[in-house]
């Protein structure tokens, strides 16, 4: 389901900066570890981040698959613009397309497309495919391009 993010976050000390850090680079840390690195007592680094997960901070912990390794060699961002009346409807779209396995993210965008939506596929054949069977024939949608993904890097937010 589609919801904006009105989360109200804690304020962030330069230990929970830190903790997030080194989780962000090494999410399969051992507590201990981690709790070394960062300089404090086990005890309260296994609080620190239970805390930061509670106020959601940190959003879940799993593992980055490289797409080519399961035989997902070409990846695409599909900018989609839907039609202006449609655009009451941005839960009913998000939830259609977020239901399709090939579909890695879905990004809703302020400004002249309404949504980026990035897919892993086998081939061109299949972005092709998904294009026209999941957005072009959807009356929601008013247009749509496609870009093929060559290279990419995540970072994420902390460095």
């Amino acid at each position: 389901m589609f919801t904006p993010k009105n989360i109200q976050h804690p304020e962030l000390d330069s230990t929970d900066l830190e903790i997030l850090r080194v989780l962000s680079k090494h999410g399969r840390i051992s507590n201990a570890d981690l709790a070394q690195q960062v300089g404090i007592a086990q005890s309260t680094c296994l609080s620190r981040v239970r805390n930061l997960v509670e106020n959601k901070v940190i959003t879940g912990f799993f593992a980055d698959i490289d797409p080519a390794a399961l035989g997902l060699e070409l990846q695409a961002l599909i900018s989609v613009t839907l039609r202006a009346g449609a655009r009451a409807n941005l839960s009913d779209f998000m939830s259609q397309i977020r239901a399709h396995p090939q579909v890695i993210q879905i990004f809703f965008l302020g400004g002249t497309e309404d949504f980026i939506v990035h897919v892993a596929v086998k081939n061109s054949d299949e972005v092709r495919e998904f294009v026209l069977a999941e957005l072009s024939n959807n009356p929601a949608v008013a247009n749509t391009r496609t870009n093929l993904v060559f290279d990419h890097f995540h970072k994420g937010p902390i460095a």
